[in-house]
């Protein structure tokens, strides 16, 4: 599969797996992180505008730069019970974090902006994930791995943290970093982005 555009596409972010996403279906695109300091205003427990308004924000920084762009940029967090889950600042957190999460069901929130082209949409979708009740050999080898520290709540559902995960409700990708199905629907409606031919 292969998709053409006539506008150039930037994704406003340095993540490998969410630029991974976007090649894997044949979508050409450049990179520019943004950069922005991620703080803004939000209702406190509305995790979906927290997500929107912080994706919106590193959309517009590389829009400013790149005007004749449709610039993609998004965020995802982990929330438990109120509560939102960064990337861990060390082991010790990423191993606290998965201990709070074994045995139950948390939200993975990611919110998506695109703008350009005469183009401003944003969203955010949900996903449901539910650990397993942690087996302590397990946890203590896949935080000693490395894997947790550059992943919001500590875990890579597309690595060695798939282990850990019992079920999900909803979005696989959303938990990866990008609801990949929303952003083509989005792109396609909009007329962004068409199937080549014969694809």
């Amino acid at each position: 599969m292969e998709f053409m555009t006539e506008v150039p596409i930037i994704l406003a972010s340095g993540s490998p797996r969410r630029q991974e996403l976007l090649r894997n279906i044949g979508i050409p695109f450049e990179t520019m992180p943004s950069n922005v300091e991620e703080v803004v205003e939000w209702t406190e427990g509305d995790f979906e505008e927290y997500v929107q308004k912080l994706a919106v924000k590193k959309g517009a920084a590389v829009s400013k730069e790149k005007p004749d762009a449709v610039v993609i940029a998004a965020d995802t967090i982990v929330v438990f019970e109120g509560e939102v889950y960064p990337k861990p600042s060390s082991k010790e957190q990423a191993e606290s974090f998965l201990r709070k999460f074994s045995g139950n069901t948390h939200s993975v929130f990611t919110g998506v902006s695109i703008i350009g082209n005469g183009l401003s949409k944003v969203f955010s979708v949900e996903t449901k994930v539910t650990f397993k009740k942690l087996d302590e050999q397990l946890l203590q080898a896949y935080v000693d791995s490395g894997d947790p520290m550059d992943k919001a709540g500590g875990y890579g559902i597309q690595t060695a943290g798939a282990l850990l995960v019992d079920k999900i409700e909803g979005d696989y990708l959303n938990v990866v970093g990008l609801p990949l199905s929303k952003l083509v629907e989005t792109l396609r409606n909009e007329g962004i982005i068409l199937l080549k031919e014969g694809e």
